[in-house]
């Protein structure tokens, strides 16, 4: 039995599991309250990542572009950031935050994103918006490297590089949530709150799912603010919750300011938020009360009249951002279950060095692959033309065709997910998190056997 770590074997990609740096940017940027980023590139590169996420939050959001076309794709465009500039602090006062953030495009041609900054900041600001608060922040993300994994990374570690400052020392930490949904910012707020902790949220996109008001005044914005990132640099820690996801920074905020940093795990399933629960009581040192106690025990009566009877054995194929697959892949093993197929979507060379993959490699008991730089054919040629059999794929929906065509039953988790409702209200971090995932698998099996008349009569004794 093994479990082998590798790339994929062909050079080309069919059916990506995921899109480019730009769009991890984009994502963090609109956590930022008064933020409208600036996407340096074509249209598209705003326009597709925006309706991926609208169609997964199911809300609008301001983002624009520097829309660049044939000419500054060869000439140069830097004048078109300048205009964008200009066009968004006149139509949007209440911005404070413009990230540029770069794409393949204008990274190849070598536009000094960096130094147009610095003219705007001397030109443009001070003679035409002199009484306006208004950060600049270039963000280098060009397509062709990394992804949209790395891209979320760089971002945040830009934004607390360029915010955070040394005040006074600070009771709260710095909590980096990766890239999550508005239901994981909810319950990881409910955690703190329980422990009587006070944090920096980076980054909060809790009011995403904002209501539809009489007097039409609720907006989809992020709610991070830039006293929120200025205060990093005098938190008592960090701690982030994803190694590929906001890991840059919190490594940033130790090494600059001497702020502690605890990196992952991803509180996905009951140990590892034993392990969330036990970083932030040993931060803070705030004792873990008995109504988290009492959850972490409702979590796992739950789990426990599932497991033997019906998670058992079953045979499970995870794919997308790798902190998600890890945590997912780890706490199938804690259900029982054998992921056997863990599909990331990028090429990282720390993946090997990942102690949690080495914890992988070690412990289970039945054949693993854990691709890297995996698109979706590595999941649909293994069903269909290398015998692999799957009694669940956990993912996002862009694998939905696979699990349609060969009639195996899926869990939709992770970004983008769009073809079911209201699924970034549901957590799946924490201990309401490991409920739900464990009764969503559950759930999709039940409604398997009862398609294939597959035992399903046990449904009616169970």
């Amino acid at each position: 039995m093994s479990c082998e770590l590798k790339l994929k074997e062909r050079i080309g990609t069919i059916n990506p599991i995921f899109t480019c740096q730009p769009a991890g940017a984009q994502y963090a940027s609109i956590g930022i309250k008064d933020c409208i980023g600036i996407v340096h590139g074509g249209q598209g590169c705003v326009m597709f990542v925006r309706l991926l996420i609208s169609q997964h939050l199911k809300e609008s959001f301001e983002i624009a572009s520097s829309s660049v076309h044939e000419d500054g794709a060869v000439f140069g465009a830097l004048n078109r950031v300048e205009e964008a500039v200009d066009v968004l602090l006149m139509r949007y006062p209440h911005v404070k935050v413009i990230p540029i953030i770069t794409t393949c495009s204008t990274e190849v041609i070598g536009d000094d994103v960096d130094g147009v900054v610095t003219k705007l900041e001397e030109e443009l600001l001070q003679v035409k918006y002199p009484d306006r608060e208004v950060h600049l922040i270039p963000i280098h993300t060009p397509s062709f490297v990394g992804s949209m994994v790395s891209g979320y990374d760089v971002a945040v570690r830009d934004f607390v590089k360029y915010f955070a400052k040394k005040d006074k020392p600070s009771f709260k930490i710095n909590l980096i949530t990766g890239w999550v949904n508005p239901g994981d910012v909810t319950e990881l707020k409910r955690l703190l709150a329980e422990m009587q902790i006070e944090a920096n949220v980076l980054f909060e996109i809790e009011s995403f799912d904002s209501p539809l008001m009489p007097d039409k005044s609720a907006v989809s914005h992020g709610s991070t603010t830039i006293e929120d990132l200025i205060s990093t640099a005098d938190a008592q820690g960090t701690i982030a919750l994803n190694r590929y996801e906001g890991g840059k920074a919190a490594k940033f905020l130790e090494k600059r300011w001497d702020v502690p940093a605890i990196i992952g795990p991803t509180p996905i399933g009951i140990r590892n938020t034993d392990t969330f629960l036990q970083n932030l009581k040993a931060m803070t040192g705030k004792p873990i009360p008995d109504s988290l106690v009492r959850d972490r025990g409702i979590a796992i009566d739950a789990i426990t009249d599932l497991t033997h009877m019906f998670l058992a054995d079953k045979k499970v194929a995870i794919y997308g951002n790798p902190d998600l697959v890890i945590g997912l892949a780890e706490f199938c093993l804690d259900l029982e279950m054998k992921p056997v197929l863990l599909l990331l979507g990028d090429e990282n060379a720390e993946y090997e060095n990942d102690p949690r993959i080495k914890a992988l490699q070690d412990s289970v008991d039945f054949d693993m692959e854990i691709v890297a730089n995996a698109d979706l054919w590595d999941l649909e040629d293994r069903i269909k033309n290398k015998g692999l059999e799957l009694d669940l794929i956990l993912g996002h929906s862009k694998g939905r065709f696979i699990a349609i065509d060969n009639m195996i039953p899926m869990v939709r988790v992770g970004f983008p997910t769009y073809d079911r409702a209201g699924l970034f209200r549901y957590p799946v971090v924490g201990y309401k998190g490991a409920t739900w995932l464990a009764e969503q698998m559950a759930n999709a099996l039940f409604t398997d056997m009862e398609y294939k008349k597959n035992k399903e009569w046990i449904l009616n004794v169970w």
